[in-house]
């Protein structure tokens, strides 16, 4: 089974790569798909997304990371996906998440949506406040894959 794991990792952290390799465990091949999405102003492009979750995963046959652009129920169809897996932190995601799962279903009958709980350690992380933090020169370090961290600073201080 392929599974799709939709996002912006702009840029990717702790809780993302806890999903991916959870998610991993569950499917023949997981699709890592940064969204490109411009209306939302992104610190990192979408190459440099793609490369920084690369870099943090290592190579793996069972994970293809690539970019995606228009309605993720389009794109998972192209690649064969049968379900969107989701990383759920709190109720607010939820309910976003749960109004996009229903929409994918609407275009998508065939398209199941997944939903995971974040690990207890990540349940306070997301990818705005690594920015904040690095950006204000605070510590992001067990924010973010340790390979990766100094690209981050360099990238979010060096503007």
């Amino acid at each position: 089974m392929i599974l799709v794991y939709p996002g912006s990792f702009d840029p990717v952290t702790n809780g993302h790569l806890d999903i991916i390799e959870r998610a991993a465990c569950i499917c023949d091949k997981l699709i890592v798909a940064v969204g490109n999405n411009e209306s939302k102003k992104p610190a990192f492009t979408v190459e440099e997304r793609i490369e920084l979750i690369r870099a943090a995963i290592g190579e793996r046959e069972d994970i293809v990371v690539t970019s995606f652009t228009g309605l993720l129920a389009d794109f998972a169809k192209k690649v064969g996906a049968r379900a969107v897996i989701k990383g759920l932190r709190a109720m607010s995601d939820f309910e976003y998440e749960f109004q996009m799962a229903l929409l994918n279903k609407k275009l998508e009958p065939d398209l199941e949506t997944l939903f995971m709980m974040t690990s207890v350690q990540y349940s306070f992380l997301s990818s705005s406040a690594v920015k904040e933090i690095a950006r204000n020169g605070g510590n992001i370090d067990g924010l973010v894959p340790d390979g990766i961290k100094d690209r981050i600073i360099m990238k979010l201080t060096c503007r």
